[in-house]
């Protein structure tokens, strides 16, 4: 039968390359590593790497076990922080991320008592894009992170959906576009785009660049601010220019095929790389109890 370690040791060879880094990574002698592949490879009867070449190449088998014993050994961590939770009384410190477009009073309001259920625990709110708080949450800088779902499963964290957010494409009512009464793409594609993209330049699936000319931002408010300067049109959640629009400062463009705007989901994720804890799952005791709308966080009538 083979063994988590004999596991742990598969994947740290994959990911360092060879089997003395391997050894080296996991302070231990090259021979302990390699009698533990020939123990897993005995264990489960498949030949997991061709041994031709000096550096070990994984075989057809290998690659297709390999993502099963990351999945079994993120699973195992994850059993293991959550016994270490329950031995804890609570934790010192709690890092939330959330997507900027997404933060608002009402979100803040979810978190008070928190506050006082809590006192000596240090609270860090960090707002960033979608695709940076999902590193954030990966690596381990954050426990929860509020962000928009693109329905990809996540084998490194956990997860669960908050509600839906509607996006709507906006101009100024100056824009040559406001004086459309249905906007086509091609109407799109002839006027400069406003893109929202994070720190590493990942654009978000449902409001990426279609525009030959783009000026790019890595906040919503930011392309609020250039639409309202005539600079281009942009696609931002309806949360973000609802009092904009109706001031008359912004318009929702008619377009064609997504009229109403486009719905898109909420959700958050949950870092394993942290045993959690009482007030880590009060958080999320509390997110689940509340519901995010195309406008705002609510309590849920679920």
């Amino acid at each position: 039968m083979y063994s988590f370690e004999q596991l742990k040791v598969f994947v740290t060879v994959c990911e360092s390359g060879s089997f003395s880094a391997a050894a080296r990574k996991l302070k231990r002698a090259q021979s302990g590593v390699s009698q533990a592949i020939s123990n897993l490879e005995i264990a489960i009867n498949q030949p997991l790497f061709s041994r031709e070449k000096n550096t070990p190449a994984l075989t057809e088998n290998g690659k297709a076990l390999l993502p099963i014993a990351k999945s079994l050994l993120h699973q195992q961590r994850y059993f293991d922080q959550k016994v270490e939770a329950l031995a804890k009384e609570y934790e010192h410190e709690l890092v939330i991320a959330i997507d900027e477009s997404l933060m608002s009073d009402d979100f803040l309001q979810i978190l008070v008592p928190l506050a006082n259920q809590f006192p000596i625990t240090n609270f860090e709110i960090i707002t960033a894009s979608t695709f940076d708080i999902e590193e954030l949450v990966r690596s381990g800088q954050a426990q929860v992170g509020i962000v928009y779902a693109d329905g990809e499963l996540k084998v490194d964290m956990d997860f669960f959906l908050l509600g839906q957010a509607r996006f709507l494409t906006i101009s100024s009512p100056e824009h040559a576009l406001a004086q459309l009464s249905i906007v086509q793409d091609a109407d799109l594609k002839g006027y400069r785009q406003c893109v929202h993209r994070s720190a590493k330049q990942k654009e978000l699936w449902f409001s990426y660049g279609i525009s030959a000319m783009i000026w790019y931002a890595n906040s919503h408010q930011v392309l609020v601010g250039l639409v309202q300067q005539g600079i281009g049109w942009a696609n931002v959640p309806e949360l973000r220019v609802k009092e904009g629009i109706k001031q008359g400062k912004i318009i929702s463009l008619p377009v064609a095929h997504e009229y109403h705007g486009w719905l898109t989901s909420v959700g958050c994720l949950v870092s394993r790389s942290h045993a959690g804890g009482p007030v880590l799952e009060s958080l999320i005791e509390l997110l689940q109890r509340y519901h995010f709308n195309d406008e705002r966080w609510e309590l849920s009538d679920k």
